[in-house]
């Protein structure tokens, strides 16, 4: 056996394991070690696709291990999170079935990560959001709630509205033909990767300040300069 071909496998399980422990928290409303081990996951998702390139052994099982272990952290677990946040909302009631619509996340997850796996135009860019940066917008939202607690805060967060909009516009934006930049810097080149390294710092900052509340608001403005960055583009080759 090629020890070295198994070690980025090795890191897709690990991904795995945090995506079930994660899974098992949201369960017991342990909202806080759900979103570590939502971290954890996305670290070891990062470094099996790290040890892939360096070690020359990326495969098609590889491909194909890495999304199912995505499809549990990065899929289940944001879905099972909104079935939480409206199963607790007053709005829709105890008895009601509506709070399985948070599984579109769930749905829309899976269905990205299939089509990421056959377009060959995002391999040094994205197209729609990555499901790893969907799921920390939606396992931070309970936590934020915890931290930043009032009744205000809280009407806002258990809305029915604002849950199923979210939930319905998260299915939307991970599968949207919008082009997202990537995080990937090669070199230390400033002039080639200016917009990365300002978001960057601009993440790291937000960060520092305003802690768990910066979580969605860094996936926010990710979007957003992507878009910016796309017109600006555009217009420049034109």
């Amino acid at each position: 056996m090629n020890i070295k071909a198994q070690i980025p496998n090795l890191f897709t399980m690990l991904n795995l394991f945090c995506g079930c422990l994660a899974v098992v928290m949201v369960a017991e409303y342990k909202f806080d070690w759900a979103f570590y081990f939502v971290c954890f996951g996305i670290f070891f998702d990062f470094f099996d696709g790290f040890f892939a390139r360096k070690f020359g052994v990326s495969g098609p099982l590889g491909v194909q291990l890495d999304s199912l272990a995505d499809m549990v952290t990065s899929g289940v677990v944001p879905g099972f999170v909104m079935y939480k946040l409206m199963q607790d909302s007053d709005a829709f009631g105890t008895e009601s079935y509506l709070p399985f619509i948070g599984f579109i996340i769930t749905l829309g997850a899976c269905y990205r990560l299939a089509k990421f796996n056959i377009d060959e135009r995002q391999s040094d860019s994205f197209i729609g959001l990555p499901t790893p940066a969907n799921a920390l917008f939606f396992t931070s939202l309970p936590l934020i709630n915890m931290a930043f607690y009032d009744d205000n805060f809280s009407r806002v967060i258990y809305n029915k509205w604002i849950l199923i909009g979210l939930t319905l516009l998260s299915a939307y934006i991970m599968n949207a033909e919008i082009p997202l930049f990537s995080l990937k810097i090669k070199n230390f080149s400033f002039a080639k990767y200016k917009l990365q390294i300002f978001f960057l710092l601009f993440s790291v900052v937000l960060l520092i300040f305003l802690q768990i509340l910066a979580v969605p608001l860094i996936i926010i403005v990710y979007v957003l300069l992507s878009v910016f960055n796309n017109i600006i583009a555009k217009k420049a080759s034109v």
